[in-house]
């Protein structure tokens, strides 16, 4: 196909951009990588998960991330638990429900969380939400107080996303369900979530790899005790919290542990990216 011009600058301006981003994230992996070399090599991957705490500086070296790891894991699926009905439910309400003017309200109302940072959600749980939940159950600090500021975070992903979605659907689509006699809930769920499905699967990946990678906020109101939580009111420590707090004086292993930190870290979004891939070419067969 012959292209003008402009065209061919654009097209040629478009692949530079796209193999700069590659080359910047496979950089970003061979430095996670080379700086994790030395704990890979020595003691080895398998004590990330079988020594029996995570003393790193100590005589003798105790390594294990699994509970850092869950505390990530845990954190990140309440998160999600709680924020992607409701982000879904806000987005169909702000397209099929609201009032023009409503739903432009309330689409800068999303906005503006959006563009919160996180250290002020993190100060906000840490004066108001985490003293509400220790007069519930000590100590306030809580698995159950990351997850309710992570859903609060990346809610607002969600809904935008979400809504993005939704108003990308054709209006065919949409005409030829009230041609039918459709309800307005029937073309909801039978017309328009499908179409919008891989739109809405994006949304919910980016606010996952939001919510794992969340340092700060999390950093303030999860308690940053190293174990595996057995309530939600336990206090929870995170890779990303793990790296933050230890690295200012890691040093020689103990620093690449908290690469290796990293480089799992990396490797939770990798499959995250495939897993919805695949979920997205699947519905798009069905």
């Amino acid at each position: 196909m012959f292209l003008s011009r402009s065209d061919a600058i654009t097209l040629w301006t478009l692949r530079a951009f796209a193999a700069i981003t590659a080359a910047i994230t496979l950089l970003i992996a061979a430095f996670l990588l080379l700086e994790s070399g030395p704990a890979l090599q020595s003691p080895g991957l398998t004590h990330f998960f079988t020594d029996r705490a995570w003393f790193p500086a100590s005589a003798t070296p105790q390594f294990n991330l699994a509970p850092m790891i869950a505390g990530s894991l845990l954190a990140t699926l309440g998160a999600l638990l709680i924020a992607v009905p409701l982000g879904i439910a806000a987005a169909l309400f702000s397209r099929f429900y609201a009032p023009p003017f409503l739903a432009l309200l309330f689409r800068r109302l999303l906005e503006l969380l959006a563009g919160i940072p996180s250290v002020v959600y993190g100060f906000w749980g840490l004066v108001v939400l985490t003293p509400l939940i220790r007069e519930w159950q000590p100590p306030g600090q809580s698995l159950l107080a990351a997850i309710l500021i992570l859903s609060l975070m990346i809610l607002p992903t969600i809904a935008l996303l979400s809504e993005t979605a939704l108003r990308s659907i054709p209006q065919s689509y949409l005409q030829g369900a009230a041609a039918l006699g459709l309800s307005r809930h029937s073309t909801i769920v039978g017309v328009a979530l499908p179409a919008a499905s891989s739109g809405i699967i994006s949304a919910v990946v980016l606010a996952t790899g939001r919510a794992i990678g969340e340092t700060m906020a999390v950093l303030m109101v999860a308690g940053n005790i190293v174990q595996v939580p057995d309530s939600l009111f336990a206090p929870v420590r995170t890779l990303t919290a793990n790296i933050a707090l230890e690295l200012a004086y890691a040093l020689d292993g103990h620093r690449a542990a908290l690469f290796v930190s990293g480089l799992l870290l990396m490797a939770l979004v990798v499959v995250l990216t495939a897993l919805s891939h695949w979920v997205t070419r699947e519905s798009q067969h069905a």
